[in-house]
Parts: structure tokens; C-alpha cells; sequence
């Protein structure tokens, strides 16, 4: 089976290759105009990982890290960052149709019909993951992104309650004055427009952003709408402090076509859920999600002294949340408040490099919940009305030695406390009533070792912890499930990077086992409503596999670069001691999780300023049910860019672009439904589109 595997993998790869010589072939034939000159492939200087204050070059992180940089996330697609995002070995996103984003490290989708569970995210100094464990990714625009860090595996040290991993975003950085502007457009209705401006002064620097997506969609009834603005500011009130503002405004909605059965998927891929003997459709309940959401955080940073400087941030979030569905209406509003503070000790000498973090992160979510029945996308009589409200907090401390430039360790552990509390006041009145979980104590060692200047080792033990969120103490179902146990256990990694002088080539590799318990799952009712249980747990293993390769580079010909790029996962997920009624699911694949999935890209670089890139992803099948008895088929993707950067017409500098995404037309479902009823599982994805675009910079 391995074997035929590889020979069908080999057989679609050459292929592929003849396709991507052929464009390329054609591409510069018609481009050998192009006057000016290309700034892309200057010398890299170093990958750095900012780490939250703790910046160490990616040779030497301990953590499993990952950067996606600008560059990377100007090349992708700027509508969506599904693709950019999958690049990343042990991170898998899914968007079940425009806007409806899925996202995971290293583990199940079984928490998450839509949205993120188990993982932190900030951007900046900020958690845009609430207390109450909701993530909107989606708010945000593509491109108001500058860079990000992923961090897998458990980072409960310094990051709080998680058990996937953590993400760390930056927004676009303020480096010179200017103004630009950006318009995509594409198949399905699709239209992307963006403007900009940055300015810096002596002391003071400012950005701000307005966004606008809107899309048909492949498939009925999959429309989706966002206005999104966002604002940084930073001013450096003396030599030794500085106060940065960031705030961001989204308003995004998306219509949800709902999940068919393979009979369905089959004959007509774009068809929204049809009604059924007793339930409605997709498209005549009107089933779609509408998110405002207003975030917004303040941090100082203050050099107390040589040795110590203090971080406090201050941020807060308000979401208005309705959501339509085939069942019921509902009405959320969730309102956030937080603060991260921490002191920072370094101390330096020839011997030892000694870094310190002493902090504490607090937040509370008050979360009003109305189900009201849909009568065809209009709520009508109540079915349930209650409060929630959500406390997170945890104390951290991390301690980093540095001994003669070759081994690092980190000494880490957080101190996690959280609870919430819950009032019914339709269809029967509960007074208030809290809930505490135990306070878990989550230490993280790490170490590193530097073998030489090229080659470095890593390992790693860690525990995860991460309560029930919000969402599934209180799911659609409308009921308060008091037994729902938070999810833990402990992980334990290894790997190695090599990184040839000037970054001509880089390779890593993670090898990793989670154990994780009482792992908490979604199930769905006989009218489609959901609920969540703790199964016994997971075994998790995993090797992760990275290589980056300039094939040419700095050169003085046409062709300026090239550099090939190939990743590999590899999960072998299983359930354990998971029983429902009569029926064990022991040792079974976990659901939603690909065994295989290969991620590679060749990207052109020209001193014309032209540029072509090309990425193939490979999934291998997924099950769909505990049961095993359901598969989702592999699947291949190819997708092309090309473009013309840094045209100047006076002070303008120019971009111009066009993609094709899908390129072999396959058939796929990209965001399945899980542990559906009535075998409901598929989302079809687009088959093959195109997109064409422009950028201007003053």
C-alpha cells in the first residue's frame, strides 16, 4: 500500500512538473519586457522568533516553531489564509465555504464545527482569544498581517490554557511613510479592496487600514461580506519606554450552504442542504453567521533599568454574534476584559546569558446567549435565555539559560485557574451558579544545543491543559453540560535543524508524542443540534519533516532565484479508552486528522521584477466518523501566482498579479462535518478559479 502510494505520489508529481515548465516557459516569454529591477532576493539576514519577548534565532528556538513571514504571505492568495496557513507542518486549516474557518495544530477538528478551540492566539501583546475560549480569526483581513509565529504543542507555560499550540501575529510593521491601496478580483464575485497609509515621525508613529471582501462562493447559498478597520499607533515617550495602541473593527457575515451526503456531493457539488421529511434546508432557513466584533488593546514597555523592563497590556472585545441555523436563532453577545503584566530580568556575561519572565494574565468574558426558533431566518418564539460568564487566569514564570552560546534551556510553568459562571432565565429560571476547576500547575522543559554553526538539537517536555470553552458548556443544544472535564496531558518531542550558511538551505524535524486525556468531542442530536462529551483520550504521534532549498540565488542572470520547498506531516492520531454506550472506538484513527499530507512550492525570482510561484498540496484520506467507517478521498492541489513587482511610474510603485487555484479541477471537500448525522459530511470546495490583481504604493 506504501508503495503503490509513492508510485501514484511520483506519477501526479511528474505531471505537475510538466505543467509548471510549460507556464514557466510561457510566462517568460511574455514578460521579457519588463524594465525595472527587483529588490526580492536580497541576502536573508537571519530568521529571529520573537517568542513573546524572548527573541532567539530560529536555529536555536527549543520550541517546535514555525515562521511565516511577509514575504510568504505576500506570495499566497491575499483573500485567504487557508493556504498560507497549511504550509506550516502539524497545522491544518479548513474553510468549509468563504469565511467558515477550521483550524488545528497537531490534532482533531472534533472540538471545533466551526472556529478554533484548544489553541492561543495573540496578535501583538494582546490574546484575541477570549476567556471564554472563542477565537475569530476570520475578523480579520489577510493583509493586515505583517507575520506570524506558530508554536506547537503545548505553550501553557507562558501562554496560558492551551493543548494545540499557539500562534503569535504581528501586524504590518510601521518602517517609512507612505500610502497604498490593492484590489483582487476573481471567480464567484469574488473582490478584495484595501487601503493604507503609514507615517512615522521622530518619536511618534502611526498606521491605519480599511478592508472589503465580498464573494459569491462556489456553492449555493455560500455568499460572504466583510468591512474590516484597523488602526496602530506607537509612541516612544522616552529613551526607555514606549505605549503602542492596536485596535481593529470587523464586520463579517457568511452564509453556511450546510453539509451533503456523498449521493449529493456527487451529483451536484454547489448545491446547498436540502430539506429533508422533517427538517428544512440551508438556503430557505436563511442559515448564516453574522459577527461584529470590536477589539482593541493598549501595552507599555518600560527599560526599568539595564537588567529590568516591565510589559503591561490592557485589552478588552465586544461581539455581537447571530446565527441563524436549521434548527434555531441564535443571538450572542460577549463582552471581554483583560490584562497581561510581566517584569523581564537579563543578565549577561561571557559564560551564561540568564533571561527571566515573572507575569500574570487575567481575563473575564460575560457571554448573554437567546435561541429563538428560525422561521425562515427571522427569530420567533424563545426556546432558551441565559448568562455566562467565563475567568481566566493563570502566573507564569520562565527562566532561560544561555550557557557559552550553545545550550539553551527554559524552565517554565504557569499557574492556570479558571471557572465560570451560569443563570438560566428561559425556559426555566436557575439562580447563579459557578463552577471551579481545579488549578493545574503546567511546566514546559526545553533544551537546545548548538553542534556546530549549521546544526542544532532540541527537546522537549510539556503538559497541556484546556477547560471547555464557552461554546460547549453551552452549545446549540441549549443546555448547561456541567460535566464536561478539561483536557490534559503531557508531551514529549524531539528534533534538529540545520541551516547552511546564509539560509541556502534549511532542514528540521520534529518527532513528538501527545498523550492526551479526556478529550473532549462533539456529537450531534437527532435534529442536528450539538452537544459535547469527554472521550478517554487520545495517543498522538507525529514527525514533522522541513526542507527549503535555494536553488539558485544572488545571481546576476534573468533568472535571479529559486528556491524549492517541501513539507511533510505525518500523524499517527488513535482513540483510547473511548466508549459510547456499547460501541468502543479503541485504537480507531481520530477524526478529522489526514495520516499523510505533503506541502511543497518552487518559487521564481527575477531581476526584472517578475516573479512566478507554485505550490502542490497532497492530503491523504480522513475519517469521518469515530467509527472509522467513513473516509474522505485524498486529495491533490496545485496552485499558481505570477506577477510583476516594484514597476515604478514616478513615485508609484506598482504590483501586478493573477492566480489559479485548483488547478487540476479536483473534486474535495475542504471542511468536513464530522460525526454527521444522516452521513451529512461534505463541504465541496471550488474547483478550479482564477484571480487577478493589482497593488500601488506612494
Amino acid at each position: 500500500m506504501v508503495e503503490a502510494y509513492i508510485s501514484s505520489l511520483f506519477l501526479l508529481k511528474f505531471k505537475i512538473l510538466k505543467i509548471l515548465f510549460t507556464s514557466i516557459s510561457l510566462f517568460l516569454s511574455v514578460t521579457t519586457f519588463a524594465q525595472s529591477k527587483t529588490d526580492s532576493t536580497k541576502k536573508l539576514n537571519e530568521v529571529i522568533v520573537r517568542g513573546y519577548y524572548n527573541n532567539q534565532p530560529l536555529l536555536r528556538s527549543v520550541s517546535a516553531v514555525n515562521v511565516i513571514d511577509s514575504n510568504l504571505i505576500r506570495t499566497q492568495q491575499n483573500t485567504s489564509l487557508v493556504s498560507t496557513l497549511n504550509t506550516v507542518p502539524g497545522l491544518r486549516m479548513e474553510e468549509r465555504s468563504p469565511g467558515s474557518y477550521r483550524l488545528s495544530l497537531r490534532g482533531s477538528l472534533l472540538r471545533s464545527p466551526f472556529g478554533i478551540r484548544n489553541i492561543k492566539v495573540y496578535i501583538d501583546d494582546f490574546p484575541l482569544t477570549d476567556a471564554g475560549g472563542n477565537t475569530y480569526l476570520n475578523a480579520l483581513d489577510p493583509l493586515s498581517i505583517g507575520n506570524i509565529e506558530v508554536y506547537k504543542g503545548p505553550e501553557a507555560s507562558v501562554f496560558g490554557a492551551n493543548t494545540g499550540g499557539t500562534i503569535l501575529i504581528s501586524p504590518q510593521p510601521v518602517n517609512e511613510n507612505n500610502v497604498t491601496a490593492s484590489v483582487t478580483a476573481g471567480a464567484y464575485g469574488l473582490f478584495h479592496q484595501t487601503v493604507g497609509i503609514q507615517q512615522k515621525y521622530k518619536d511618534y508613529s502611526f498606521s491605519f487600514m480599511q478592508g472589503y471582501q465580498r464573494s459569491d462562493g462556489f456553492r449555493a447559498h455560500s455568499a460572504m461580506e466583510r468591512k474590516y478597520f484597523q488602526t496602530n499607533h506607537q509612541w516612544n515617550y522616552n529613551n526607555k519606554g514606549n505605549l503602542k495602541l492596536y485596535a481593529f473593527y470587523s464586520d463579517l457575515n457568511y452564509e453556511t450552504p450546510g453539509g451533503l451526503t456523498l449521493a449529493q456531493f456527487e451529483l451536484d457539488p454547489k448545491a446547498a442542504r436540502p430539506a429533508t421529511a422533517t427538517l428544512p434546508g440551508a438556503a430557505s432557513q436563511q442559515a448564516a453567521i453574522y459577527n461584529k466584533t470590536l477589539f482593541g488593546g493598549l501595552s507599555n514597555d518600560y527599560q526599568i533599568s539595564k537588567n529590568f523592563k516591565h510589559v503591561i497590556a490592557l485589552f478588552g472585545s465586544y461581539t455581537d454574534f447571530k446565527n441563524p441555523f436549521i434548527t434555531n436563532y441564535e443571538k450572542r453577545y460577549e463582552g471581554t476584559l483583560g490584562l497581561r503584566t510581566f517584569v523581564d530580568y537579563q543578565q549577561n556575561n561571557n559564560l551564561l546569558k540568564f533571561n527571566a519572565q515573572l507575569g500574570l494574565e487575567s481575563g473575564a468574558t460575560k457571554t448573554e446567549i437567546k435561541n429563538f426558533d428560525n422561521n425562515a431566518g427571522s427569530p420567533a418564539a424563545m426556546q432558551a435565555f441565559d448568562h455566562l460568564k467565563a475567568n481566566q487566569n493563570f502566573a507564569f514564570l520562565r527562566l532561560n539559560f544561555d550557557i557559552s552560546n550553545k545550550l539553551l534551556i527554559e524552565l517554565a510553568s504557569s499557574l492556570n485557574y479558571y471557572k465560570y459562571k451560569y443563570e438560566s432565565f428561559f425556559p426555566a429560571t436557575i439562580e447563579s451558579k459557578e463552577r471551579k476547576f481545579d488549578t493545574e500547575l503546567m511546566p514546559k522543559l526545553a533544551t537546545s544545543y548548538l553542534i556546530s554553526n549549521e546544526l542544532s538539537v532540541r527537546a522537549s517536555v510539556s503538559k497541556g491543559y484546556s477547560p471547555p470553552t464557552i461554546a460547549e458548556v453551552r452549545a446549540s443544544d441549549n443546555n448547561i453540560n456541567n460535566d464536561l472535564q478539561a483536557e490534559l496531558g503531557w508531551n514529549y518531542e524531539a528534533g534538529f535543524r540545520y541551516h547552511l550558511k546564509n539560509n541556502r538551505l534549511r532542514l528540521a524535524a520534529n518527532v513528538f508524542q501527545f498523550n492526551l486525556n479526556d478529550a473532549i468531542v462533539r456529537r450531534l442530536n437527532a435534529n442536528d443540534s450539538e452537544f459535547f462529551i469527554n472521550a478517554g483520550g487520545t495517543t498522538q504521534k507525529g514527525l514533522e519533516l522541513e526542507t527549503a532549498f535555494w536553488l539558485i540565488r544572488n545571481s546576476a542572470s534573468f533568472l535571479n532565484a529559486i528556491e524549492l520547498k517541501s513539507n511533510y506531516t505525518y500523524s499517527h492520531f488513535r482513540f483510547k479508552e473511548f466508549t459510547t454506550g456499547n460501541v468502543s472506538f479503541d485504537g480507531n484513527k481520530l477524526t478529522g486528522v489526514p495520516a499523510n499530507v505533503v506541502v511543497s512550492s518552487l518559487d521564481f525570482q527575477f531581476n526584472k521584477g517578475l516573479y512566478f510561484f507554485a505550490q502542490h498540496n497532497y492530503t491523504s484520506s480522513i475519517p469521518l466518523n469515530d467509527g472509522n467507517s467513513v473516509f474522505a478521498k485524498n486529495y491533490h492541489l496545485v496552485e499558481l501566482k505570477t506577477g510583476m513587482r516594484n514597476i515604478r511610474i514616478k513615485n508609484i510603485k506598482l504590483e501586478l498579479f493573477g492566480g489559479i487555484n485548483n488547478l487540476l479541477n479536483k473534486s474535495y471537500s475542504l471542511g468536513n462535518d464530522l460525526n454527521a448525522i444522516g452521513g451529512r459530511y461534505y463541504n465541496a470546495a471550488a474547483g478550479i478559479n482564477y484571480y487577478l490583481g493589482t497593488s500601488i504604493k506612494l
